[in-house]
C-alpha cells in the first residue's frame, strides 16, 4: 500500500475547515441579518407606542437616545452624558446600585425632559445589560416610555394672575399669624421680661427666633414661586468669578471661620447670571454651613472630569445618608436637625429650579461625616 503524502493528509482536514468557516460566515451573516429585522421591528412598534430607544457604554453614558417616529426629536445628545443625569429616577440609589451589578432594569419611574426648552414628563425605564463578543459588559439597551404628556402652559395672564393670587396668600395671610405672635411676645418681654426668670425669658426668645425662622421661609418660598414665570437671560457668565464673589460675601457674614476654598479657573457656561448667582449662592453656602463643625474644613467647585458641562460643589464636611437622598431638593425637606444646622429648606429645590429652567439637571453624593458632592449641568447654548 502506497504511503499517503503530506498533503493527502493536511488536505481532508483543509477542505473540513474551509467548509465549517463558509458555514459559520453564513450563519454569522444570516444572524445579523435577523438582529437587523428584530431591531427595524423593534424600531416600529416602539414608534406606534410613544417608545424612546436609548443605549449605553459600559460607563452607563448614552451613546443613543432615539425619539419614537413623528415626535419632536429633542435635544442634541451630548456624548458621554451619564444615564442618570438626563433622567432624574425617584429611586436613584437603587439605580446605582442595579448599574454597578449590571442586572436588568424593570421599569424605573423617572422625570424625562426630551429638549431643554420642554417640560419633565414621567416616564418608565427598562434595560437589559450587553456583552460584547468576548463576553464583557459592553452597556445597555433599553426604552424609555412616556407615562404622561406634558400640561399645555397656561395663557400669560390666567397664569401671572394667579401667581399674584398665591403670592397675596403667601405674603398677607400667612404672616398676618405671625406678626400678631412676634408682636405680642415682644410687648410681654419689654414689659414684664424684667419680673420673669431665666427659663421664662427664654422661651420668649425661642418664640420670637421660630418667628424669624417662619417670615424666613415665607420669603424663602415667594423667591422660589417666581423663579416659575420670571425670564430667563442668557448671557456668558464666568462661573469661577460669580463664585469667587459668593465666597467674599460668605466670609464677611462668617469674619470667623477657617475654610478653604478651591474654585477651578476658567469655568465659562451660558446662563442668567442673577440666576446661576443664587444657584451658587445656594451650594456655596450649603457647602460652607455643613463644614461648621469640621476640622480644616475645604470647599471645591470644579469641573467634572469626562463631562465638560457639569459642575460639582464639594465639601469635606457633615454629609449626608444616601438612603435619604430622594428628599434632598423637596420644598421644605432637610436631612439635618434645624437645631444643628439652620436654614429654610428651600435652598436645594431653588437649585433644582433653575437649573432645569437652564435646561440642565441637578443630583448629589455623600457619605455621613464624610461630606457631600452636588453636581449640576447646564447645557451650552
Amino acid at each position: 500500500m502506497p504511503a499517503l503524502t503530506p498533503w493527502a493528509l493536511i488536505l481532508p482536514s483543509l477542505l473540513i475547515g474551509a467548509l465549517l468557516a463558509y458555514g459559520l460566515a453564513r450563519q454569522h451573516a444570516r444572524t445579523r441579518d435577523e438582529l437587523r429585522r428584530a431591531r427595524e421591528e423593534l424600531k416600529r412598534l416602539n414608534d406606534q407606542l410613544d417608545v424612546w430607544q436609548w443605549r449605553t457604554d459600559a460607563a452607563h453614558c448614552l451613546t443613543l437616545l432615539r425619539a419614537p417616529a413623528g415626535s419632536e426629536p429633542g435635544a442634541a445628545l451630548a456624548p458621554g452624558v451619564p444615564l442618570a443625569e438626563r433622567i432624574t429616577f425617584a429611586a436613584a440609589e437603587a439605580l446605582r446600585q442595579q448599574l454597578a451589578a449590571h442586572a436588568p432594569l424593570h421599569d424605573l419611574e423617572g422625570r424625562f425632559a426630551p429638549a431643554a426648552d420642554q417640560p419633565a414628563r414621567r416616564v418608565l425605564l427598562r434595560g437589559a445589560p450587553v456583552s460584547d463578543d468576548e463576553g464583557r459588559f459592553a452597556g445597555y439597551d433599553g426604552t424609555l416610555r412616556i407615562l404622561e404628556e406634558a400640561v399645555p402652559a397656561p395663557a400669560d395672564a390666567a397664569a401671572q394672575a394667579e401667581h399674584e393670587s398665591f403670592s397675596y396668600t403667601v405674603s398677607h395671610d400667612l404672616r398676618a399669624p405671625i406678626r400678631v405672635v412676634e408682636g405680642f411676645t415682644r410687648i410681654l418681654k419689654e414689659d414684664y421680661g424684667a419680673s420673669l426668670d431665666r427659663i421664662a425669658n427664654d422661651h420668649l426668645d425661642r418664640v420670637l427666633g421660630a418667628a424669624a425662622r417662619m417670615n424666613a421661609m415665607i420669603d424663602a418660598l415667594l423667591a422660589l414661586s417666581k423663579l416659575s414665570s420670571q425670564p430667563i437671560t442668557r448671557a456668558p457668565v464666568n462661573l469661577s468669578q460669580l463664585a469667587a464673589y459668593v465666597a467674599e460675601d460668605l466670609r464677611r457674614q462668617s469674619p470667623g471661620r477657617e475654610v478653604t476654598l478651591h474654585i477651578e479657573p476658567g469655568l465659562q457656561v451660558m446662563g442668567d447670571p442673577t440666576l446661576l448667582r443664587l444657584v451658587l449662592e445656594n451650594l456655596l453656602g450649603n457647602a460652607w454651613k455643613y463644614t461648621a463643625k469640621t476640622r480644616a474644613a475645604e470647599v471645591w467647585l470644579e469641573r467634572r472630569a469626562q463631562h465638560p458641562d457639569t459642575y460639582t460643589v464639594r465639601d469635606n464636611g457633615a454629609g449626608f445618608d444616601m438612603r435619604f437622598a430622594d428628599r434632598l431638593f423637596g420644598v421644605f425637606q432637610r436631612l439635618h436637625s434645624a437645631n444643628d444646622f439652620q436654614g429654610t429648606g428651600i435652598g436645594l429645590a431653588t437649585v433644582r429650579r433653575i437649573v432645569r429652567r437652564h435646561g440642565g439637571e441637578v443630583w448629589a453624593e455623600a457619605e455621613v461625616d464624610r461630606g457631600a458632592s452636588f453636581h449640576f449641568s447646564l447645557p451650552p447654548g
